[in-house]
């Protein structure tokens, strides 16, 4: 697993996709990722048009929402503007999202036809100052895993481009490896009350059944949160991602925080930890070890 200071891996790729131009481009790095590195890309950029610059405002948001996200159906949520200001701004999300395929594709060939893309999204919106509640608080460390949309063990597979025109680094904490951290906070964990999942999902609380590993997860991420002293305390580095960089991580994997910046693309994908490389590194197969029993359903 990566160790703190070796978390990040630069590579020189200047395309998304395995164009001409690239003289190497980077490929067969499913083992960097699934070790819990993050892999940075500081001169592959997402190219916005003289027509999208106008997007480079906060104004653009509707404020209700952090992100302005692609919907399933084509349109998009979180938006403000004039019917042609959101078709644009659909256009330059989906052209994102479609970029953002064939850079996976290229860099994970195991994957391929195994990742089911989740929504894009553009984010306008400064994170510092952003008034939310301590668990929706990503300025202190966490792993990614949601209360309404139980993932059911697949993984967050994201791609993010910091697209600032002031020169602002988007930039994060990132913490000590996953094994590390679940061993530190497995004693703080408890089992989900019997029926709690039928009556979350009677209620519409959650969109769909949630499992015992999902409680667990969103018990890891509520409980870093949680914890001041291990926000303040634990093992912890410093990443600014330049204007112009984008990164790659399983976000349910890698501890992080989001620290300051604004103006940002993010893709998520989801993967079965079966398609992965090596299945045993998931945090779904180490949860599993951790309890000694299965925490999915059987199939």
């Amino acid at each position: 697993m990566a160790a703190i200071d070796d978390t990040l891996r630069n590579f020189p790729d200047t395309a998304w996709d395995a164009s001409p131009s690239e003289r190497a481009p980077t490929t067969g790095v499913e083992h960097l990722l699934e070790a819990g590195h993050v892999l940075c890309f500081e001169q592959l950029h997402f190219e916005l048009s003289a027509s999208e610059q106008r997007f480079l405002t906060p104004a653009i948001s509707d404020g209700r929402a952090k992100n302005i996200s692609l919907r399933d159906d084509g349109s998009i949520r979180g938006a403000s503007g004039s019917a042609q200001d959101q078709t644009e701004l659909r256009d330059m999300i989906q052209r994102f999202s479609n970029q953002a395929q064939s850079l996976v594709d290229r860099l994970f060939p195991h994957y391929r036809g195994k990742l089911r893309a989740a929504k894009a999204s553009y984010r306008p919106i400064q994170v510092e100052g952003r008034e939310t509640s301590w668990r929706k608080d990503d300025t202190r460390l966490h792993v990614d895993a949601f209360a309404s949309n139980p993932v059911h063990g697949a993984r967050l597979l994201r791609v993010f481009t910091n697209l600032n025109p002031e020169g602002r680094p988007r930039q994060w904490r990132v913490g000590e490896p996953f094994p590390e951290f679940l061993q530190r906070f497995a004693p703080r964990l408890t089992p989900p009350l019997p029926g709690s999942a039928a009556v979350l999902r009677a209620l519409k609380i959650t969109k769909s059944h949630r499992t015992d590993y999902d409680h667990y997860m969103l018990q890891l991420h509520d409980k870093m949160k949680a914890d001041l002293a291990y926000q303040h305390e634990s093992p912890q580095r410093s990443v600014d991602f330049a204007p112009g960089t984008t990164w790659v991580v399983f976000s349910d994997q890698v501890l992080h925080a989001v620290m300051g910046g604004q103006y940002m693309m993010e893709q998520t994908f989801y993967l079965e930890p079966r398609h992965q490389l090596y299945p045993h590194t998931a945090p779904l197969k180490l949860l599993e070890d951790l309890m000694g029993k299965a925490l999915l359903p059987a199939a």
